[in-house]
């Protein structure tokens, strides 16, 4: 039953971490509110994050912090959200981690839109919501890499780090192979091949925003 209780109050703040990743639109208020109740239910280190990001992007405007939403996750890499690009950066790798996880959603009944990526974190922590027991290995899987943003995103004082560090403490502590993972990550980069990232159109990495964001 605790165990049940955990995959419930998790799916919780998924789906308003998901929401909360969303560029940012005339439907952010609601979410905002979302976030706050959601807060509410949740243990200290996850729910005090969604606390601080409420009241930091409340008092910002919403052009201004649209334009950083930009700035911050379409045109800087290392604030990428899209999860395969740490582990396999533009390379065929990242192509076929990108087809496993649309495997993944599918087999469970769970269809993308056509706008969508499946390593989207938005995507991934929404289907999270809906499957806690796979999504928490899809996201743990991708620990290292959660861990490199959220660093990069503290490192710049981002409102949206605090999403970052609401979605860290849903999931295990950081294992050895994942520190060194993290190490290597931030001294090498993501590999730089430039080739075969089919069955997705190039380029996979920094597409236009999408008004809305992934829903």
């Amino acid at each position: 039953m605790k165990h049940l209780a955990t995959h419930a109050r998790n799916a919780m703040a998924w789906q308003a971490q998901s929401l909360l990743l969303a560029y940012p639109d005339d439907q952010l208020p609601d979410r905002l509110t979302l976030a706050l109740k959601v807060a509410a239910t949740q243990p200290r280190s996850v729910g005090h994050p969604l606390v601080r990001f409420v009241e930091r992007v409340d008092r910002t405007p919403l052009t201004e912090l649209a334009a950083t939403y930009v700035a911050t996750f379409d045109h800087r890499k290392r604030c990428c959200l899209y999860l395969t690009y740490y582990a396999h950066g533009d390379t065929r790798k990242r192509g076929l981690a990108l087809l496993r996880l649309k495997q993944t959603y599918t087999a469970a009944g769970w269809h993308l839109a056509d706008n969508e990526l499946p390593d989207h974190l938005a995507v991934v922590l929404e289907f999270a919501a809906t499957d806690p027991a796979a999504g928490a290995r899809l996201l743990t899987e991708h620990r290292a890499g959660l861990e490199l943003l959220r660093l990069a995103l503290n490192d710049d004082s981002s409102p949206w780090a605090h999403i970052l560090d609401s979605v860290s403490a849903t999931l295990p502590a950081l294992a050895g192979d994942d520190r060194e993972a993290v190490m290597r990550l931030a001294a090498q980069g993501p590999p730089e091949e430039q080739v075969g990232l089919d069955p997705y159109a190039s380029p996979v990495f920094l597409p236009d925003p999408v008004v809305g964001g992934p829903r």
